[in-house]
């Protein structure tokens, strides 16, 4: 196994266990394996219920030797395990040089740019383990493109809105340049390529959807019973599952086809993220297809993830990107 591949393999098993443990210590009841298993926590959808059986095994052990404290108890004939928050403790935090440069390296970048929404909330943290301190200049580093300090203030409040589940209501602009006034109960917050997002229940259709930050104005929050939440986000919500991918946003879709070589299919199921449909050929390459809304930004993010990712239909995605890439030779060629 090559080193690079080993690296990917070591954070994959690092995103699992963390996975795992935010699924078992927010959940309001016990969880069983089969339900982790079906979360999207990382678990292989191709496994052998054996070798899942000892991957979980392994998980939760790593869990435990981490300080974490996993009840068992009997749910439906099985075991179902739950994070026990009273009696779990954070060990000491040791870290080495090279650790704490990583650390500040990339906190610096989140601290102070005026799109991150929760700087202060990060430095504190920092501080607390000595890498940052409560004062004194920083490097900055802009990290979202489109994302203003406006739109920053905007996520907090946003955010601020999922954790007491109060109902928002905002005017928000679609990407066909129509304007309308929504109420939302907000589930969660995300951000993706350069912006912020909300998912939630958007009372106007009765349908869970997802906003632009950038595209909301005049945000009201509830403020009626502050200490009261307006609704119950439902039990199996994941942000994650929400997500858009950066070229699905719009409100006219189309099925587009892209294809992994043999060397790089290994990159699909990543890169997919859960959406659409991967489809294995007979010479290893992988055929991904998925509904997207704008072809531009797919011809985008087709090319920031090549080589070994190619455009196969629409005729148009196609024709996108061979213009790009000519433009791009007669101007350095």
């Amino acid at each position: 196994m090559s080193a690079y591949r080993l690296g990917v393999v070591v954070s994959e098993a690092v995103e699992r266990l963390v996975n795992l443990a935010l699924y078992l210590a927010s959940s309001r009841s016990a969880r069983s394996a089969h339900e982790c298993r079906a979360a999207g926590l990382g678990y292989p959808e191709d496994q052998d219920d054996t070798t899942f059986n000892r991957m979980f095994e392994r998980d939760k052990d790593a869990l435990r030797s981490a300080g974490l404290v996993i009840d068992v108890v009997e749910a439906d004939n099985s075991d179902a395990y739950r994070i026990d928050a009273d009696a779990t403790f954070a060990r000491l935090i040791e870290l080495d040089s090279g650790e704490r440069a990583s650390l500040k390296a990339v906190a610096t970048a989140f601290i102070e740019d005026p799109g991150f929404p929760f700087g202060h909330e990060l430095r504190s943290a920092m501080a607390k383990l000595g890498t940052i301190g409560e004062g004194g200049p920083l490097a900055t580093a802009e990290l979202a493109h489109a994302a203003s300090a406006s739109q920053g203030l905007d996520a907090r409040a946003f955010a601020e809105a999922v954790q007491a589940r109060k109902r928002v209501a905002f005017t928000y602009t679609n990407a066909a340049g129509e304007e309308k006034r929504r109420e939302v109960d907000p589930y969660g917050v995300f951000f993706r390529e350069g912006s912020w997002y909300l998912v939630g229940r958007d009372h106007t259709v009765d349908e869970v959807r997802t906003f632009s930050i950038a595209r909301a104005r005049e945000i009201d929050v509830n403020p009626a019973r502050p200490r009261t939440p307006d609704f119950e986000r439902p039990e199996d919500f994941d942000v994650r599952r929400a997500e858009l991918l950066p070229f699905q946003f719009g409100s006219r879709t189309f099925t587009a086809r892209i294809r992994f070589i043999p060397d790089m299919a290994w990159r699909a199921d990543r890169l997919a993220r859960g959406r659409g449909e991967l489809q294995t050929l007979p010479d290893g390459s992988v055929i991904w297809t998925i509904e997207a809304a704008d072809v531009n930004r797919l011809a985008s993010w087709i090319v920031d993830h090549g080589p070994g990712v190619l455009a196969v239909e629409p005729p148009d995605l196609v024709s996108r990107i061979l213009g790009g890439l000519r433009a791009v030779v007669d101007v350095h060629g």
